[in-house]
């Protein structure tokens, strides 16, 4: 593998002297320096259950391959994209120099070492995988880089943490813009605000402009509400008339079935949504009270496809859906990027 990126600042000693530990299965190398097609190709590192890769499939990318840890991940990958090279493995671990000259490195990484959520540990999270990520930079050599992560990696406390990560990248010959964007500015029916950090090879990125605001809960799911008979659903879609609150998936370590902190099942219930929980089915005929959410409609919410289908139980499909990117605001990256590379 080419050298690693110099570290600086925040990162900890393990991590400077950190290895990708090629011997857990090297894959042999493909040189695409020179592509065989006009059509850009993406390699994903912690695709998730696929909201990212949607958005650039519909932007017109081609999946060279889509790295993601979670087995239950990978299972939704293949049973919805059984042609796309899914590699489940650890990005400290796995060697993707097969993948040299992709144009796009695009990743989801992980979130709790940023999120207001959780302790903000930034650099000194076993989570973060930012190391690993500039690695893959250095051997793959990509026309760009793409990262989204929540939006507390903006905050003023992980100033120094952006400057090293910038400083590697520009030192590899990228020019670096970070920013911010709401889901719900783009055809979401969810406020979900991501951050971005965009590099690129000899040029600037520009951020897409807002485009389609999102409908409102009522509106996107007031089907589903009724899909059982409920003989108010009609009258609940009336009141549902905002965007939903963020949808919070969890983590590993923390986190259920359930529509987040006691801030956001407060959102939910002033649009009658009981968020302590999500249900089995619909509400039926018989139902009383408050309804709780199922997995169709809280995908849905996250504009997820309707035959987009999730591997495991509730808990692992809910932090599927959960932590993904709404496919349109991957879109509208992955078209932004598409035109910078043009």
């Amino acid at each position: 593998m080419a050298t690693s990126p110099k570290r600086v600042g925040e990162y900890p000693e393990s991590k400077q002297q950190g290895s990708l530990g090629f011997a857990h299965g090297a894959l042999p190398r493909t040189d695409r320096s020179v592509s065989i097609d006009s059509q850009l190709h993406v390699v994903e590192l912690c695709a998730g259950a696929g909201g990212q890769a949607l958005g650039f499939e519909a932007a017109g990318f081609a999946h060279d391959a889509l790295v993601e840890l979670d087995p239950f991940a990978c299972d939704t990958l293949r049973l919805n994209r059984p042609l796309w090279t899914v590699v489940e493995a650890d990005l400290n671990e796995v060697d993707l120099r097969r993948w040299d000259g992709a144009d796009v490195l695009a990743a989801g990484l992980p979130c709790p070492p940023f999120s207001v959520a959780g302790k903000q540990l930034g650099a000194r999270d076993d989570r973060d995988l930012f190391p690993a990520l500039l690695e893959h930079v250095s051997a793959l050599h990509p026309r760009a880089v793409l990262v989204e992560n929540v939006r507390g990696l903006m905050a003023k406390r992980f100033d120094g943490f952006r400057h090293n990560v910038e400083q590697n990248l520009t030192e590899m010959g990228y020019t670096v813009t970070w920013g911010l964007l709401d889901a719900c500015d783009f055809g979401v029916p969810q406020t979900r605000t991501r951050s971005f950090m965009v590099a690129v090879q000899g040029s600037a990125f520009s951020f897409p402009l807002p485009s389609t605001p999102g409908s409102s809960v009522g509106a996107v799911i007031g089907d589903l509400m009724a899909q059982d008979g409920w003989p108010w659903a009609a009258a609940w879609a009336e009141q549902a008339e905002h965007v939903a609150p963020t949808i919070v998936g969890g983590s590993a370590k923390h986190g259920g079935p359930d529509l987040g902190p006691t801030r956001a099942r407060a959102a939910w219930a002033s649009m009658g949504v009981d968020g302590l929980g999500l249900a089995d089915a619909p509400p039926s005929e018989t139902h009383r009270g408050m309804p709780r959410l199922t997995m169709p409609m809280v995908a849905r919410l996250q504009a997820f496809p309707d035959d987009w289908k999730f591997v495991g139980g509730k808990t692992r499909q809910y932090r599927q859906i959960g932590n993904a990117l709404p496919p349109p605001l991957a879109e509208a990256m992955a078209s932004a990027l598409a035109a910078c590379l043009a």
